[in-house]
C-alpha cells in the first residue's frame, strides 16, 4: 500500500509477458504485454492476437497466475 508522496515502483512487465488484467469484479486471464505506452500497458488478447483498444493502468495488470495441480 502506498501513501501520500509515495509511488509503487514496480518494474514494467516485458512485452510478451502473458497477463491477467482486472475487470470490474475479477481478473480475467488470456492476455500478454504488447506494449507499453508511458507508464501504461497495451494488451494483446492471445486468443485472437487483437490488441485491446485501450491501455491499462499498472496496478490493473498482473503476471499471469498459474493454477497449481497439487493433486497430480
Amino acid at each position: 500500500m502506498t501513501t501520500a508522496g509515495e509511488t509503487d515502483e514496480r518494474p514494467m512487465l516485458g512485452v510478451g509477458t502473458r497477463v491477467e488484467v482486472r475487470s470490474a469484479f475479477d481478473w480475467s486471464g488470456g492476455f500478454a504485454v504488447e506494449g507499453h505506452d508511458g507508464d501504461r500497458y497495451l494488451i494483446r488478447r492471445r486468443s485472437d492476437d487483437e490488441v485491446l483498444p485501450v491501455s491499462f493502468a499498472a496496478a490493473d495488470v498482473r503476471r499471469e497466475r498459474r493454477n497449481s495441480m497439487w493433486w497430480i
